[in-house]
């Protein structure tokens, strides 16, 4: 599934003081997905709301921080994790706050209420207390409302690339002379300080990958 931009048309049209209508829709639309695209290329994450996302996880460990973030669940937005274990793939539900608590972006496993049994790996081939080695979590992620800071970003990116379409250096015209941005040639990149400005939503390195 595509996921939608990260900014609207009507932003980017206020973002360069130009009346509404101005932008063409179809080179508007174009450069806010690549702008969206680098910013989530960085980020290694969605930013947009995805409900019901369904992936499988490495387990291993005490503690397992969903990939992609924030990690959603509300009235509307469940959270569904299933253990998959070795030998047989025995697979088991696990319920929060009996088999593991929530924190954050954080699933940490307890000890198993259930009888221990060799088909299900325990204890000959898996420490009580860890997730199994592969965890199914099928939750909903990221963001109903884009954060502001991540949006300006996304626009400076769009801007950069319609003021800038043929990529050049510089243009002359009898009197009148503009020099473009580096930036802005060759498709606009994200600079220093829209790293600074992303950071935070960024995923940690450390964050375990899909499988």
């Amino acid at each position: 599934m595509a996921l939608s931009s990260l900014a609207t048309v009507a932003d980017l049209e206020a973002a360069m003081r130009l009346d509404a209508g101005s932008l063409s829709s179809t080179q508007a639309d174009l450069a806010l997905r690549r702008a969206s695209a680098r910013v989530r290329r960085y980020l290694g994450q969605d930013i947009s709301l995805v409900a019901d996302d369904t992936i499988e996880v490495p387990g291993g460990e005490r503690v397992l921080a969903v990939p992609q973030r924030p990690l959603v669940v509300d009235g509307t937005h469940t959270l569904t994790v299933v253990e998959i274990s070795v030998p047989g793939s025995v697979e088991t539900t696990l319920t929060e706050n009996r088999d593991f608590t929530r924190l954050g972006n954080e699933l940490t496993r307890g000890y198993p209420w259930y009888a221990p049994t060799r088909t299900m790996g325990w204890p000959w081939r898996q420490q009580q207390g860890v997730w199994a080695p592969k965890v199914r979590l099928t939750y909903s992620h990221g963001y109903a409302e884009i954060p502001d800071d991540i949006v300006d970003v996304v626009l400076d990116l769009a801007s950069m690339n319609l003021s800038n379409p043929e990529n050049l250096r510089s243009i002359s015209i009898d009197d009148y002379a503009r020099t473009f941005a580096s930036e802005t040639i060759g498709n606009a990149a994200l600079t220093p300080g829209h790293k600074s400005d992303l950071r935070p939503y960024r995923r940690p390195a450390f964050s375990v990958a899909p499988s």
